[in-house]
């Protein structure tokens, strides 16, 4: 007895429903694909209901599944079961119409890619009800250097020679031959980096530059980079489906398991986009969340961290689904909070104002540790700046201590105080803080205020800057707009364009025009640093 069709039927009548049942009842044959006789009443019920039909048919030529689209397209159901491995391809082939005179799309080739159909091909469908043309695709073994499927040209609907068995059987023969597969040869560590946005493709691409330093110091290896410049974000996918077709390939090609988003996803996001390319998803958000769990030391840095996490993931918690094992586990789920992730929301929020409730101790701590500073007399001198602008360095070089200060985008979490007395027998706290960065999380700045607070305290802010690096006046204006927000602009401050030693003479000329107050020094050369050390003392 014949199935029932799948698919949107509302509006068909019993009838059409009933004789595009009866698609179950044939056998397709592997040579070209189907017999005249059901191409001919393929085209016939597709023109009789004004939508793209489609029949997955396995490789023993038995339909297991007969769709009704819409007149623009064809939606393929979810198709895990007939899958024989997560390595192989599914054992079916799709054959469907078009109603008008449109050859594969590439909506179509990537339902092939991400569905690892054996082949795909479409039928155009004439005003009157009658084929007219064929074309076929099929999934090839993987290539870096290729696309990893090939297109055919277009032949009249009766010339099909096309052997489906034989390509299936071809294709298994060289995965077998090389040890290759078709969809797992993706390496975890390599990335694909994703900016979506309304700003140019410029600014998209400076932007993605700090996104690829990040995901370096991730440990992450970025392989690619797909930039589209939107005016409205597609709520489903963030991107739309012709740029995420390309994104696919471009994943496939460089066998990337991770795609790393420069803007924060929204939970139906983040999940519809790991379910359909089945790799993992990771927005800029996540990307910082993983430096911080792997870089915090202490324990309210580790508190910290987890809150932020809890924070992240609570409206992300869809079940034990796929989708969620993607997010949580490996690069961008790891850290204090990784064991939590599976909790319910009401535990999560539990935990999250016991974090608070412990923070608000620390802070109380800090803030008793402040008042004995006061009351010692000890000026305090803060460094802030833009991640990696050389805030570490400058500590240890003035203070001989040992600091760790890396070549990373975070290395400093947890606010790290010295002593540093001056020859005049004076003496100063001075203070390394968490680097800023633009476009940081809310609920990141949230979770680190107690990091933060300790810049109310300060008498003077050293703003440390790196004066080689291409962005640098944006840093500056990121680092002043946080110190706004913050409400502690008004504290003296002391911008120090660190890393001299990498720019030319004309760069620093250029430089000393458009900050004519700023200091310029190398954090790595102690003689550079007198006269930052004589501003100091002017100001205090």
């Amino acid at each position: 007895m014949a199935s029932k069709p799948l698919g949107n039927l509302t509006g068909l009548k019993p009838s059409q429903i009933t004789a595009i049942s009866r698609l179950y009842n044939r056998r397709f044959p592997d040579q070209g694909g189907c017999t005249p006789d059901q191409a001919r009443e393929l085209a016939i019920l597709s023109r009789g209901v004004s939508r793209q039909l489609g029949v997955l048919i396995n490789r023993k030529g038995v339909p297991v599944m007969v769709i009704v689209g819409e007149q623009d397209g064809i939606l393929i159901p979810e198709l895990s079961r007939h899958r024989q491995a997560d390595s192989r391809l599914s054992g079916l082939r799709l054959l469907h119409t078009h109603l008008d005179s449109s050859l594969l799309t590439q909506e179509d080739l990537m339902d092939m890619v991400f569905l690892r159909l054996d082949a795909v091909s479409v039928l155009t469908v004439s005003s009157d009800g009658a084929p007219i043309t064929c074309q076929i695709a099929h999934i090839l073994p993987p290539n870096a250097d290729e696309l990893p499927y090939q297109v055919h040209p277009a032949m009249i609907w009766d010339d099909v020679d096309f052997d489906f068995g034989a390509g299936v059987r071809a294709l298994e023969d060289e995965l077998a031959r090389t040890g290759q597969s078709v969809a797992t040869t993706a390496r975890e560590g390599a990335a694909i980096l994703v900016s979506v946005a309304s700003e140019s493709k410029s600014a998209q691409e400076r932007s993605l530059a700090e996104l690829a330093e990040l995901a370096a110091t991730a440990g992450l290896d970025v392989v690619g980079q797909v930039v589209q410049r939107v005016t409205r974000v597609n709520p489903k996918l963030i991107l739309g489906r012709g740029k995420l077709a390309e994104l696919e390939v471009l994943a496939l090609q460089k066998n990337a398991a991770t795609l790393v988003f420069d803007q924060e996803l929204t939970p139906t996001q983040q999940r519809n986009l790991s379910e359909i390319t089945e790799r993992k998803v990771l927005d800029r958000t996540q990307l910082i969340l993983d430096i911080f769990a792997q870089h915090a030391q202490t324990r309210e840095g580790k508190m910290q961290v987890e809150m932020a996490q809890l924070k992240y993931m609570m409206p992300r918690l869809v079940g034990q689904s796929r989708a969620l094992s993607r997010l949580a586990g490996g690069i961008g789920g790891r850290g204090p909070g990784e064991s939590r992730l599976e909790m319910d929301r009401r535990k999560i929020r539990e935990r999250i104002a016991q974090i608070k409730t412990e923070l608000g101790s620390v802070r109380k701590h800090r803030k008793s540790t402040r008042s004995r500073r006061d009351k010692a007399g000890l000026p305090i001198v803060s460094l802030v700046g833009y991640t990696n602008a050389g805030k570490s360095t400058l500590l240890n070089t003035l203070t001989k201590s040992v600091v760790l200060a890396e070549n990373k985008l975070f290395a400093t979490l947890d606010p790290t105080s010295r002593r540093l007395r001056f020859p005049e027998d004076r003496e100063i706290i001075l203070t390394d803080t968490v680097g800023f960065i633009r476009h940081l999380p809310a609920d990141l700045r949230e979770a680190f205020m107690a990091t933060l607070e300790e810049l109310e305290s300060a008498d003077v802010l050293v703003h440390v800057a790196d004066a080689s690096h291409p962005e640098m006046e944006a840093q500056v204006q990121a680092v002043e707009s946080i110190l706004r927000d913050l409400s502690i602009d008004g504290i003296p401050r002391i911008l120090a364009l660190n890393k001299i030693d990498r720019i030319s003479e004309e760069t620093r000329q250029t430089l000393g025009y458009v900050y004519p107050d700023a200091v310029f020094i190398s954090a790595i050369e102690r003689p550079t640093l007198a006269p930052l050390v004589d501003r100091v003392k002017a100001l205090l």
